[in-house]
């Protein structure tokens, strides 16, 4: 589904040429100095020591560090969060090892780390691998029977966090995990009024490798000659292949009707200068696919290209922290075919004022999982948000031998021993 590159018409290419000469003129400094302003909170801001205190169970090593030592590759694709926050916590001034005085415990649980050949995660024995790290926690440790896991927090990075599957409607079908549905899940998907969202989870960002990014970075001041850019599936031939289920049809669409629209670079080739790419484009698509989201979103803020976020009722990362409607622009799925008319119609000064939010460094710190951690970025808003939601509610602590979830409960595959 590549295409060469043609000709731009001369209407077109006076509206690009009009944006791309002024983005480059914008003095660097101006970038520089932008800063974002939201409603960040700052819970931690001031000082994370003493506010919140997380106890991380110490688990058996089949859990997590002989599962990433059978595939390394879990430390390098898009779920790869729940290995560096463990990392993180190990080593964090907010760690407790008095589990009396912890306001959250954490399990480190490594279930993206099942891998099929081709090193994509497979989720479907997540259940059992996590029912198993449960038990263990309840029988070993007198705190999650305290409490049923209220108090307790998990990374579940799957495509529909802890339904595991990457299928919605399987994912539906299957649920939340019965035994994580006290538990604060931090998670990857977000997508509003949806059964594998459960209320008060905290939506983070895939995780993307900051130093592959950063060694991508081109001069700040190249223009952005590219209108419209987008690399990816449009159809997923093996899962799909009429094309009307994956993404909601909205992919094929982009497809369908701006395949040959000069004003949009849009291909399933996988260039070698894909990140140059988009420092040199003024929007970058980011459409749902299986899920709503995926790692377009966190590149594309971090390379200055204006997210088209396709993706309806989608619930963005930190978005208490990070004004999403002030830096991106959001069309409904059943719009993909005015896409074009919808970008070229936004003012020159909207273009240009995002741009230099986006330039700041905030907000791409705040996407980004950077081994060592720095200052406000994606850790420290996860603790934010786990600072948010103290102190506990009422019927957070159980009564002697009150009893909520039922461990028998879930899909008969997800009970097996595992």
């Amino acid at each position: 589904m590549g295409r060469e590159r043609r000709p731009w018409p001369a209407a077109a290419a006076a509206v690009l040429l009009l944006v791309a000469s002024c983005v480059a003129a914008a003095p660097l400094q101006q970038h520089q100095r932008a800063r974002i302003t939201g409603d960040a909170g700052g819970v931690l801001d001031d000082n994370p020591v003493g506010k919140l205190k997380v106890f991380v169970y110490e688990m058996p090593r089949k859990y997590n560090q002989m599962l990433l030592s059978k595939d390394s590759r879990c430390l390098h694709h898009m779920f790869a969060a729940e290995i560096f926050t463990h990392q993180f916590l190990l080593s964090s001034a907010v760690r407790t090892l008095d589990p009396e005085e912890a306001d959250w415990f954490y399990t480190p649980v490594y279930t993206t780390c099942d891998l099929t050949p081709q090193g994509f995660p497979l989720p479907f024995r997540a259940p059992r691998i996590m029912r198993s790290a449960v038990k263990y926690v309840a029988t070993t440790w007198p705190y999650w029977n305290r409490t049923e896991g209220a108090d307790h927090f998990f990374l579940t990075p799957h495509d529909f966090g802890a339904c595991f599957h990457y299928q919605e409607e399987r994912a539906m079908e299957r649920g939340i995990l019965p035994l994580l549905r006290r538990a604060t899940l931090v998670q990857t998907f977000g997508q509003r009024n949806h059964v594998c969202l459960q209320e008060g989870s905290i939506t983070i960002p895939p995780y993307a490798n900051p130093h592959k990014m950063q060694a991508h970075l081109i001069n700040p001041g190249t223009p952005r000659s590219i209108f419209v850019y987008f690399r990816g599936l449009f159809y997923d031939m093996g899962n799909d292949p009429e094309g009307g289920y994956y993404a909601r049809g909205a992919r094929a669409s982009v497809w369908e009707n701006f395949k040959d629209n000069p004003l949009f670079d849009i291909s399933t080739e996988h260039p070698s200068t894909y990140y140059e790419d988009m420092q040199r484009a003024i929007f970058c698509l980011c459409p749902l696919g299986w899920a709503p989201w995926s790692p377009r979103l966190v590149e594309a803020v971090v390379f200055g290209c204006i997210p088209v976020i396709i993706a309806d009722d989608i619930v963005l990362p930190f978005a208490d922290a990070i004004p999403w409607e002030q830096i991106s622009v959001f069309v409904a799925e059943r719009d993909v075919p005015r896409l074009d008319s919808i970008l070229t119609s936004i003012p020159l000064q909207d273009i240009l004022r995002k741009q230099r939010l986006l330039a700041g460094a905030s907000v791409k710190q705040a996407l980004l999982f950077h081994q060592p951690a720095r200052p406000g970025d994606a850790f420290d808003q996860i603790l934010n948000g786990l600072a948010r939601k103290l102190p506990h509610g009422k019927g957070v602590f159980l009564q002697p031998g009150e009893k909520v979830l039922d461990w028998d409960a879930g899909l008969e595959s997800d009970l097996k021993p595992w």
